[in-house]
């Protein structure tokens, strides 16, 4: 052991070996930084900020004593500006840095404790509200606890059900105005206020309920499914994105990549491909039926005609 010590340290002292790791970690903690603020208003806010710093030093050069002294006082609460200006992007990168560290300790493969029933009840209640143009936002909490978010709302702690989710939204109720929040499988809370997104770049068609399910996506690692009320459309929004246009099996998808992250995307495609075979297949029984029917109706129609019955 102790040679072993003796050669990494050896190989510590080594001139470039140091220099190196340095700037490589300067550098990802640069780019994860620079990836973690685009396309939000910290870019703007850091553009001012920078302004400024080029002012002060057009001052120093000018001799401009005045600006020189007003600028250098108001330095001291740039530190107390800064942590108050980006405080949901310093909140947004504390919480990416620790599912980062967390993740290589717990990554394994692990069966869904909950089940798969609950993925079919989200589905369905997501297209009957589609399909009858009911606006639902339901939020699922996954590493990052939503206590904060659950305590906003009215506490249920009900089991997830598809009568459930349609009873909640349903506009004559009085907990539709809000969001529902999913946790441990359970409906933790509804009628929930969330943050809404501040992302310049962000589609003006996107709504109150859109917004905000992209907000809950940034202040933490939670997933949410939006139905919308004008359009009847529905969309998944993870990680501060959100994607639109969903039908049943797509949704269904989009939730246990993102509930079950073990899960690879060869999986995924498979599963994809069943669901839609056994759509599929219940399509055609029903096309049968349907085919069936008419032919006895016909029949019936003929006999009638005829003077049989």
């Amino acid at each position: 052991m102790h040679e072993i010590w003796s050669q990494l340290l050896l190989v510590w002292k080594w001139p470039y070996l140091r220099d190196i790791i340095d700037i490589s970690l300067v550098a990802v903690l640069v780019y994860e930084l620079l990836r973690l603020v685009r396309g939000t208003r910290a870019v703007q806010m850091a553009v001012g900020l920078s302004t400024l710093a080029i002012l002060y030093q057009l001052s120093v050069w000018l001799e401009l004593t005045t600006l020189q002294w007003v600028l250098r006082n108001a330095v001291l609460y740039f530190g107390f500006g800064i942590i108050v200006l980006f405080q949901s992007e310093i909140r947004s990168a504390l919480t990416h840095l620790g599912n980062n560290v967390r993740i290589p300790f717990i990554r394994t493969r692990r069966a869904n404790e909950y089940g798969q029933e609950w993925y079919d009840e989200v589905v369905l209640a997501s297209t009957t509200l589609a399909s009858d143009k009911i606006g639902a936002l339901i939020v699922f909490e996954r590493d990052v606890g939503l206590k904060n978010y659950i305590e906003s709302g009215v506490r249920l702690d009900a089991r997830l059900t598809y009568d459930l989710l349609v009873t909640i939204f349903n506009p004559d109720a009085p907990l539709h105005d809000g969001a529902v929040i999913v946790s441990n499988n359970l409906v933790a809370a509804a009628s929930c206020f969330l943050p809404l997104t501040q992302n310049p770049l962000l589609s003006r068609d996107l709504g109150t309920r859109h917004r905000a399910a992209i907000g809950i996506t940034e202040d933490s690692d939670a997933c949410a499914v939006v139905v919308s009320e004008e359009t009847g459309t529905i969309s998944f929004a993870i990680n501060g994105t959100v994607t639109r246009h969903l039908d049943g099996p797509r949704l269904k998808n989009q939730l246990q990549m993102a509930m079950e992250q073990w899960r690879t995307e060869d999986e995924a495609a498979r599963d994809e491909a069943e669901e839609e075979r056994h759509k599929r297949e219940l399509d055609e029984i029903a096309a049968r039926r349907r085919e069936n029917q008419a032919l006895d109706k016909s029949g019936r129609e003929s006999a009638e005609e005829a003077g049989i019955l």
